[in-house]
């Protein structure tokens, strides 16, 4: 079956073991000792090990928040916002790639219109004293423990409806219940026929809720100390810029590995629902019982250097998507591309035809665009400083996860291209960082 290929490409059941048993037994606690950190202890990891060192587990087992009413009814309230605006907001009908079965999955792109309904509606409630968002960062540990659980809940949901009641042929069983729960079942779940999951999880929950977040710690610091450091204005405005370049761009997301290649399983939903809004947004978390004063110059610096960054990261990927939307017939950097013209086969045997881009951006490295995006997590990162390490925990976990997905980006197209992948390769030899890697 084609889920039995697909874990081919992913990595081996060994790995899968180790990184399940990994993600399941360290990134819960981790997400909950991060806040705890970030909030409780002054950033600093010494603080938080000496605390454990005296208390031991039981210790831990204290500051671990318990879901509260409160926490569930914050993420079920913004959950079901976000799934209304998904649904019911108007959308131009984008279609996605083709799937290996043949598929071709349909999407209304109106991620931009819920981006900008969530943000005014958001600060228009606190502005007008309906609600405070202090709220929801006084209740954080508590969300983030009941977005744990609560996510495990929904990726048993997503197996179970996987063997139950899959939503196209782009499913099925690789014949291990391990590697089926981790990687998915299905690699286009919906409910009913409009409403996409991965779209919700991956796009609607949590790089929304970066941005939910990041004005939240923004709002949370100006109630603390009646104004906002230009530390925090310079690491919100960019973690917006950053999400808004995201939603702006959402329809060439969905063109991804992300969304086209790896199923709904709990390595990319888990993540999603709670890594992308504890991790993705901790150092602004941090920032927000930290405030530091750059100066105004250290500011734009940093400000512009970011946008750059941002600013490149998109453009590179919409050199891709002109690209590929032209059929190769259009200019890049000023001048007609370079390319290889790649066949290949289809699970179903049909044999197709797709146009490998070797000049521009892409002619620097094949994953040249996680360059700037690693940079931009750093700049939005710095103005915190160097008095500790953990702000910068996203910015090392994003180098590791985006050179993972690097690597297997490429197995998967060397499995799909074969010789034509080889000839790329030759032609781009690096795979992420020109001339070193």
């Amino acid at each position: 079956m084609a889920a039995s290929t697909e874990a081919k490409t992913v990595h081996s059941p060994a790995l899968t073991y180790f990184s399940m048993l990994s993600l399941l037994s360290l990134c819960p606690p981790f997400v909950i000792l991060l806040w705890y950190t970030m909030v409780h202890a002054d950033g600093s990891i010494g603080q938080t090990w000496n605390y454990l060192m005296q208390h031991g587990l039981q210790g831990f087992i204290e500051i671990w928040p318990r879901p509260t009413a409160t926490a569930w009814k914050i993420i079920f309230v913004y959950g079901a916002f976000e799934a209304a605006l998904q649904l019911f907001l108007p959308g131009k009908r984008v279609e996605g790639p083709i799937s290996p079965a043949g598929n071709r999955p349909v999407y209304k792109a109106n991620g931009m219109a819920a981006y900008f309904v969530t943000l005014v509606t958001y600060i228009s409630l606190w502005w007008f004293g309906i609600f405070n968002p202090t709220v929801v960062y006084d209740h954080l540990g508590e969300i983030f423990s009941a977005l744990i659980f609560g996510s495990l809940i929904f990726c048993v949901f997503l197996y179970i409806k996987g063997h139950v009641a899959p939503s196209s042929t782009d499913s099925g069983s690789s014949g291990n219940i391990i590697i089926d729960f981790y990687w998915g079942m299905e690699l286009y779940p919906r409910i009913g026929k409009n409403f996409d999951i991965k779209v919700f999880t991956n796009c609607r929950f949590g790089m929304m809720s970066w941005a939910v977040l990041a004005v939240t710690y923004c709002i949370k610091q100006y109630e603390l100390y009646g104004k906002v450091a230009d530390s925090m204005l310079v690491n919100t405005i960019l973690m917006l810029v950053y999400v808004t370049k995201f939603f702006w761009w959402e329809a060439g997301y969905w063109n991804t590995m992300d969304i086209a290649h790896d199923r709904a399983g709990f390595y990319i939903c888990w993540g999603c629902l709670v890594w992308v809004p504890s991790v993705y947004t901790s150092p602004g978390m941090y920032l927000v019982n930290h405030p530091v004063n750059l100066g105004t110059q250290l500011a734009l610096y940093i400000l512009v250097a970011g946008i750059l960054c941002i600013y490149i990261n998109y453009d590179c990927d919409r050199q891709r998507q002109e690209f590929r939307r032209t059929n190769g017939k259009c200019k890049v950097w000023g001048k007609a591309p370079s390319k290889i013209e790649a066949t290949y086969t289809t699970t179903s045997g049909e044999t197709k035809t797709s146009l490998l881009l070797t000049s521009g951006w892409w002619g620097l490295s094949r994953h040249f665009h996680y360059v700037p995006e690693i940079l931009a997590a750093f700049f939005w990162t710095v103005p915190a400083l160097f008095n500790h390490f953990l702000p910068y925990f996203y910015v090392a976990f994003l180098t590791i996860l985006l050179f993972d997905r690097a690597k297997r980006d490429d197995d998967r197209c060397r499995s799909k291209y074969g010789k034509y992948w080889k000839l790329y390769c030759t032609k781009v030899p690096y795979r992420v960082i020109p001339g070193i890697y």
